[in-house]
């Protein structure tokens, strides 16, 4: 799929044999920190979760050329982190990351949901709100800096309560 400058996509991938690619908490916040480094400077993010074997998030590419150079750089960064702290060898994501085109209002607020019910639908948690690997707490939390683009999402939802409401209900 030829991916395109300004148009919105869900990204994700999953460990290798659909083993972990977090594993223990400091994971998560590094996997983040690279992501920042390599891509937020060509990307729009409006949702994101990590889940201990996989992860998803909803983009907009602002920088093509850049992005396709930064999210190889961020996979290669990230993978040899973790092969180099748990003294393990070869890939550790299952092959090249999967891009999906999201280009609906109505597909948006589907997708962000769906994205935020990740560690509800594998009983990781109760309340969306409990699971700190993802960006539904940061909607909830408008004064916290953020990368994701909270009022812009807000806006496809109509406003924070049916955001909410809408999480509640999926």
């Amino acid at each position: 799929m030829k991916k395109e400058e300004g148009k919105c996509y869900h990204i994700y991938n999953r460990g290798n044999n659909k083993q972990n690619i977090f594993f223990e908490n400091e994971n998560y916040a590094f996997f983040l920190e690279r992501f920042k480094t390599y891509l937020i400077p060509y990307v729009d993010v409006f949702a994101y979760c990590l889940m201990p074997n996989h992860f998803h998030f909803f983009l907009r590419i602002n920088d093509f050329e850049n992005f396709e150079k930064g999210i190889k750089s961020f996979f290669i960064s990230y993978a040899k982190a973790i092969n180099k702290k748990y003294d393990r060898v070869g890939g550790l994501f299952q092959g090249r990351y999967k891009c999906l085109e999201i280009n609906s209002i109505a597909y948006f607020t589907r997708i962000v949901t769906y994205i935020h019910q990740n560690p509800i639908a594998a009983n990781f948690v109760k309340k969306l709100e409990d699971y700190k690997f993802s960006s539904y707490v940061a909607y909830l939390s408008p004064n916290q800096k953020s990368v994701i683009k909270r009022d812009e999402v807000i806006e496809w939802f109509g406003d924070l309560n049916n955001f909410v409401k809408w999480h509640e209900n999926y």
